[in-house]
């Protein structure tokens, strides 16, 4: 199995028109993933590649059965956006976007957590998500993913930094380790995805035997996903927390990625993850080592 995009998933891309959009939404479709659609209200009728391009989400929706979403447009426009797909009838928003405005994120996440509790959004500012040899929607470069093997040991990745998810993902098939899903949550201060969701979900999994984690400085994301795998995971998990030598007081890459009054270091969150019972490695490549051990021993 996977968690939250699948072989089935039907996407509809917000930006496909644009430079980027088209660049990664007919990359995607090339992985495989179901791109049936795009919007962009002032080109209705026409196609990208062969994709039809709708007037607006719910029109897509409407036309092609889309479930999911991927948002590549300006940030400016991010807000409005999010809503569309929502109103529009999608299921799964993934927005790749990055520099959208904090207040905008606060907005749109209580927006959705109060009128339309059923939507998942992933991001913003995040690669996307991958469930290999399935569906790919962002800018994660497909072959780096090794697909799942019925039967072996499957590992679901979760992840705030992109570069490292990437990283992750390719650490894992250089072992012959086969990943489930892998989920960029994003490093910004209010993420439509946090690692509790994305946990969750790999528990509930049968066919994910173990969890990478990723983490970075700044914000209690970390701690709160320690304290769910202390009291509601029995599959093991390994991490690594991004940021060990950043000085407090300085962003560093993401916009949730810093520490203040003391809080949100990297000792204390490793701290936190060893205490719940998880094998933190030094840097990306241990923590790679430490998952080859662990699907060794199950």
């Amino acid at each position: 199995m996977s968690i939250f995009v699948d072989e089935n998933t039907k996407v509809v891309y917000q930006g496909l028109t644009g430079s980027q959009g088209r660049y990664y939404g007919l990359l995607n479709r090339d992985y495989g993933t179901q791109v049936v659609a795009g919007t962009n209200p002032k080109k209705a009728g026409e196609d990208v590649d062969g994709i039809p391009i709708f007037a607006s989400v719910a029109d897509a929706v409407a036309e092609t059965g889309a479930n999911a979403s991927c948002i590549f447009i300006p940030a400016a426009g991010v807000r409005n956006a999010v809503m569309e797909a929502a109103e529009g009838g999608v299921e799964f928003i993934v927005c790749i976007t990055e520099g959208v405005p904090a207040h905008d994120e606060a907005w749109f996440f209580n927006k959705l957590q109060r009128d339309f509790p059923d939507v998942q959004l992933l991001g913003p500012n995040c690669p996307g998500i991958i469930s290999p040899g399935k569906c790919n929607i962002g800018i994660t470069a497909g072959h780096i993913a090794k697909e799942p093997e019925p039967g072996a040991k499957n590992v679901g990745i979760v992840s705030r930094s992109g570069t490292l998810t990437y990283q992750a993902l390719y650490e894992l098939k250089l072992q012959g380790i086969g990943v489930t899903t892998c989920v960029g949550i994003g490093g910004d201060p209010v993420p439509g995805t946090s690692f509790i969701d994305c946990l969750e979900r790999f528990q509930a999994d049968d066919e994910t035997s173990a969890v990478m984690m990723i983490g970075e400085i700044g914000g209690s994301a970390e701690e709160e996903a320690a304290e769910f795998i202390s009291s509601n995971m029995t599959k093991p998990v390994a991490g690594y927390i991004a940021g060990q030598t950043a000085p407090p007081g300085k962003k560093m890459g993401h916009a949730g990625a810093i520490v203040s009054g003391g809080k949100g270091t990297a000792a204390a969150k490793m701290d936190a993850l060893q205490s719940a019972g998880v094998k933190v490695g030094a840097n990306p490549t241990e923590a790679g080592e430490l998952m080859v051990e662990i699907i060794k021993g199950l």
